[in-house]
């Protein structure tokens, strides 16, 4: 082997390790991205389903308001069923109707100010 050679194939391996410590870089930067990209922040689900299953409470119970989430499904079941009779047609808009204001509230606020107000500081209605 000539020392040509033999230099040629340590420039290799320090290429090689180089490129190794830059992936591991970039790859730990990406993880941290990911986690600091909403993790724990549910805004854009939460107010997705809001709006589309909103009289049902699946957005609160989603959050973790288990308590209003049941009164909004409560609220619906019993309007459904009164529907029957008639006057359960002047209810059964309400929970619909809070869940489209909530899903557009939810999704006009900045992840920041969703997070800070949904999540960590736990406001349950509007």
């Amino acid at each position: 082997m000539s020392e040509e050679e033999i230099d040629l194939g340590d420039k290799a391996k320090e290429a090689a390790n180089d490129f190794a410590e830059e992936a591991k870089e970039t790859a730990k930067e990406f993880a941290d991205g990911i986690k600091g990209a909403g993790g724990d922040n549910k805004k854009i689900l939460a107010g997705i389903l809001a709006i589309i299953l909103g009289g049902l409470g699946i957005h609160k119970f989603m959050l973790g308001y288990n308590k209003e989430g049941f009164i909004l499904l409560g609220v619906s079941i019993v309007s459904y069923i009164l529907v029957c009779v008639g006057i359960g047609l002047l209810f059964v808009w309400i929970p619909s109707i809070i869940g489209l204001i909530e899903g557009i509230i939810y999704l006009t606020k900045s992840d920041e100010e969703f997070y800070n107000t949904y999540q960590v500081g736990k406001k349950p209605w509007f």
